[in-house]
């Protein structure tokens, strides 16, 4: 009798791991909710438990909304650089800082289109395009351009991306019309610690276009900064910030300072790795469905680090030559690495907000859907 209780028992320990751990591939995601009312309290509790804990209950949560072997390959390109008026003071752009980013004018419409075959080509899936304006006021002829970049793109079976600074409800929704899927706007980070690093546009601005861009149907971006100076505290309010919009945001990127010499935080010391982990994990918990972005800074870490990320619920990086203004993963040591890892590319419009926002643009499309590209085993051993 005591044996086979011992047993009964030891298969119901088994059996609640498994419930915890191993979610059933075909649960619908869309029947799983997002709440919008979490306190900074709750969200400092979770930022603070015990750093694995809070890992393996990330990755729990990741399980259920997504699919943990799949990753997004964004490519970004700087369509228009330096020369902005804007004073971030982590960024080269900006004319008030003297630094090697050289201003320039808008990139002609080819170059752009061949960017963006040739990453589709490495298998990215969302192409990605900044310019360094802080809106575009008196700029008609340069967004006119900048739209047809977008629908030459989007017909390529891409999502499409821009961050162009703020936007007017107008202008967003001719983006939306030419086919833009996301709009990048960072909060950077939280409303308090804000004006530390910005000064020439407001917190409540930046929130404006954000309302502005869901309004006209485009999914959100928007992510942060670590390494500014800010506190946990500040960390947990971006995260607050973003989990309190009506709609989580489609992407949360979470950029690791790069100090550039010659803007104000050039001597900032790098983002202890564990805080980005803690951040990552927690924004997973938080924003179950969004999908979380290891962007700028992500080369200076490892492998294993990098796995780590994954396994806390990142499940999109920026693949390719370049970010905006710094250095970026390239596509062969990218893929290398996923299939190391048994990870694999996500499809254009894989995620269910994204397809949901696209509605009957997407499946009235002639284009197929980018398929992001995936190296074998054998490929990998044989590159190694």
């Amino acid at each position: 009798m005591f044996r086979t209780s011992t047993s009964a028992l030891i298969s119901l320990r088994i059996s609640s791991r498994r419930l915890a751990t191993h979610v059933s591939q075909s649960a619908p995601t869309t029947a799983l909710g997002t709440r919008h009312d979490w306190s900074k309290k709750e969200i400092q509790d979770i930022y603070d438990s015990p750093l694995l804990d809070l890992i393996f209950r990330a990755a729990a949560v990741h399980r259920q909304y997504h699919d943990p072997k799949k990753i997004q390959l964004c490519t970004l390109m700087n369509i228009k650089t330096g020369g902005c008026s804007e004073d971030c003071s982590y960024c080269s752009q900006s004319s008030r800082y003297s630094t090697s980013t050289k201003a320039s004018r808008l990139v002609e419409i080819e170059p752009v289109l061949e960017a963006a075959r040739k990453a589709k080509a490495n298998g990215s899936t969302r192409f990605c395009m900044g310019a360094a304006w802080r809106d575009l006021a008196g700029r008609k002829r340069g967004f006119e351009k900048i739209l047809t970049m977008v629908s030459e793109v989007r017909g390529m079976g891409m999502e499409v991306c821009t961050t162009l600074g703020m936007l007017s409800p107008d202008q967003a929704r001719q983006l939306k019309e030419a086919g833009l899927t996301a709009y990048n706007h960072n909060l950077d980070t939280s409303r308090e610690f804000y004006p530390t690093v910005i000064t020439t546009r407001s917190y409540d601005e930046r929130l404006d276009t954000i309302s502005a861009v869901r309004d006209a149907g485009i999914s959100v971006c928007s992510g942060g900064i670590l390494g500014l100076g800010e506190s946990d505290a500040d960390r947990v309010g971006l995260i607050y910030e973003v989990s309190s919009m009506p709609e989580h945001p489609e992407s949360f990127p979470v950029n690791a300072l790069v100090p550039i010499p010659g803007t104000p935080l050039e001597n900032n010391e790098p983002i202890q790795y564990h805080t980005l982990l803690r951040t990552i994990a927690t924004a997973r918990v938080v924003l179950p469905s969004t999908i979380i972005r290891l962007a700028a800074g992500r080369q200076t870490l490892d492998e294993a680090k990098q796995a780590m990320c994954f396994m806390a619920g990142a499940n999109a990086v920026f693949t390719g030559e370049q970010m905006l203004t710094t250095p970026c993963s390239p596509w062969d040591e990218d893929k290398t690495m996923m299939a190391r890892w048994g990870l694999a590319g996500m499809r254009s419009f894989e995620q269910t907000n994204v397809a949901r926002k696209e509605g009957s643009r997407l499946t009235a499309s002639s284009e197929p859907v980018a398929e992001s590209l995936s190296v074998s085993s054998a490929e990998t051993q044989s590159a190694l």
